[in-house]
């Protein structure tokens, strides 16, 4: 059978458009893996930030890189459960009546809105918030009772802001392809309604909540705007407090995306090969999330198979 030259062109269009996503892809990891490679050490990676005239004496990213993780760990920590409840809901509960259809509608308009909110304006709405004295333990205090707004802890809370939209979108798409007919045996066996949900529905979608959580930890990760508004410009790491682990919370510092916005040719530190280096650093963490991701969906994929050929519910 002959294609069209309209079909044809459409198939063009298609393959030309895949290679070039293709090369856009690889020429990034192919440039920042050459320029990371250049300059990364050991000794970057375990010394902290210097104030320093000279790139020689600036010291490494220690500090900006446990900065990520803190400010990773608390984001996904305040998504990941608001995510998945509100997603359970839509699903399981939000076709019922007219109340709760209206009402799972405003919740997804909600979520919409927050993801297409930019990044600048959701970290003023975190500094307004937590300029506040209610919330003045949470942030960032001078010594005269003055409220900074600034701290882990509001960052945080603002980048599971950023993480929450595609990790509920990517829990909810999950949950509608899971099979009507696995629900009707497990309320079968005389299980109830959470009790599926928590042994059967949840397990089925492992991948799906780690796609939305790869997807929403990369958001976090890229975000600088926050970082810069809510963390402030200190490369170190500064605590307030006496306990260990609060003092960190409420302290300010930076992470990999503002020390290299600082140290690129485009800021004010002067040190460009320590930049990409971070950048180098960076880039392995956002390959090694999508690498595990894969996994399990593979995971995920033989089992589903094994189940389905068993018959096991």
């Amino acid at each position: 059978m002959s294609w069209r030259w309209s079909d044809r062109l459409v198939l063009a269009a298609a393959w030309v458009t895949g290679l070039a996503l293709c090369a856009i892809a690889g020429a990034i990891v192919l440039y920042m893996g050459y320029r990371g490679i250049q300059y990364i050490r050991p000794s970057l990676i375990l010394s902290r930030p210097q104030p320093s005239t000279t790139q020689a004496g600036s010291g490494g990213f220690l500090d900006p890189l446990l900065g990520t993780i803190v400010l990773t760990l608390i984001g996904i920590a305040l998504a990941l459960p608001l995510a998945l409840c509100a997603a359970v809901w839509i699903v399981e509960y939000g076709q019922g009546g007219r109340v709760s259809r209206s009402l799972a509608r405003v919740v997804e308009s909600s979520i919409e809105i927050v993801a297409g909110t930019p990044d600048i304006v959701i970290a003023i709405f975190g500094l307004a918030v937590f300029q506040t004295h209610l919330l003045a333990p949470f942030s960032f205090t001078s010594e005269n009772g003055g409220v900074y707004g600034r701290s882990f802890i509001a960052a945080g809370a603002m980048m599971s802001l950023l993480a929450l939209p595609p990790l509920y979108a990517a829990t909810r798409d999950g949950l509608q392809a899971v099979p009507s007919h696995m629900r009707e045996a497990a309320y079968a066996l005389g299980k109830t309604r959470i009790t599926t949900i928590r042994r059967v529905l949840l397990p089925n979608v492992r991948s799906n909540i780690a796609t939305g959580m790869t997807l929403g930890i990369s958001r976090i990760i890229g975000s600088t705007a926050i970082v810069l508004i809510l963390l402030g410009s200190t490369l170190r790491i500064e605590t307030q407090g006496s306990f260990p682990a609060i003092n960190l919370l409420r302290g300010t510092g930076s992470t990999l995306t503002s020390y290299i916005y600082e140290n690129s040719p485009a800021g004010e530190g002067g040190a460009p090969q320590k930049a990409y280096a971070a950048a180098f650093l960076l880039l392995i963490f956002v390959l090694g999330l999508n690498l595990v991701v894969e996994r399990i969906g593979r995971a995920q994929a033989r089992s589903s198979g094994l189940m389905t050929t068993t018959g096991v519910v």
